[in-house]
């Protein structure tokens, strides 16, 4: 395997509960540096973070999921990253998959890998996922997926790897600074044509990990049709929508769908 600079970055808020738990997960030597960005928390998650010897970042008030992703990369890649996973810190994920990811980057398999975490649907109800979440998760998936000409698992985990060459192309700096973040920078890989794998993970929900309640959730799912509306007129020409939009100078990047 080639020798990359692997960075995990995590962005927390109010997770001094999980960090050190999700930190330990992390394989040894699977990563060079840990970067945890505290989303102006409440709790003592900066300080635990230093504690713990991690690179500590805190904003100075909340800036949100999608924000805190933004310093996240920004950060990541300013310290000389060829690949960035993002590990929540709740433990919501399994970080031992981190090696996993940053190998299907490493090798030319994939230019972005995800955590699915619909193996199968007994799995996913087992593992505390709400009944209503699994079937909104489904049906904007498959959508998603015949929208796009993917052919993810899901769309709407929050484990991620990316390659340096897709951070440094999509300009994540324009996405929102709340949850659907996340969908418009699927969206900008799928319309830069990067590509775009998924490893199984398993599901978990406990009241120390984070999730978004019902209302919350809905305003997400209105937020996503959006996205999916704007690609559409990007890709049939229709509209020039600056999400899909390389960043300015850089060349020879995949060609736009």
């Amino acid at each position: 395997m080639p020798t990359l600079k692997t960075i995990v970055v995590m962005p927390a808020y109010n997770a001094e509960k999980t960090l050190e738990r999700t930190v330990k997960d992390i394989p040894s030597g699977s990563c060079s540096e840990i970067i945890v960005v505290d989303d102006c928390s409440k709790d003592g998650t900066y300080e635990l973070a230093k504690r713990l010897g991690l690179i500590a970042i805190r904003h100075e008030k909340n800036l949100g999921y999608g924000g805190n992703q933004k310093t996240c990369y920004r950060e990541a890649l300013r310290r000389g990253a060829d690949v960035v996973v993002m590990v929540h810190p709740d433990d919501q994920y399994d970080a031992r998959l981190v090696p996993i990811m940053t190998g299907l980057i490493a090798n030319d398999a994939c230019d972005m890998v995800l955590g699915n975490r619909i193996r199968t649907r007994l799995e996913a109800l087992d593992g505390g996922m709400p009944w209503w979440k699994y079937i909104a998760n489904r049906l904007l998936t498959i959508l998603e997926n015949f929208w796009t000409g993917q052919n993810l698992g899901e769309w709407h985990s929050g484990l991620r790897a990316y390659s340096r060459r897709v951070l440094e192309t999509v300009p994540f700096e324009l996405n929102s600074d709340d949850f659907v973040f996340d969908q418009q920078f699927l969206y900008q890989a799928a319309a830069l044509r990067f590509r775009m794998g998924d490893v199984p993970v398993a599901v978990r929900y406990f009241p120390e990990a984070s999730s978004i309640n019902f209302r919350r959730s809905c305003i997400y799912g209105l937020s996503t049709l959006v996205v999916m509306a704007q690609f559409l007129l990007h890709r049939m020409g229709l509209k020039t929508v600056p999400l899909f939009v390389p960043k300015a100078g850089l060349k020879n990047v995949p060609a736009a769908a």
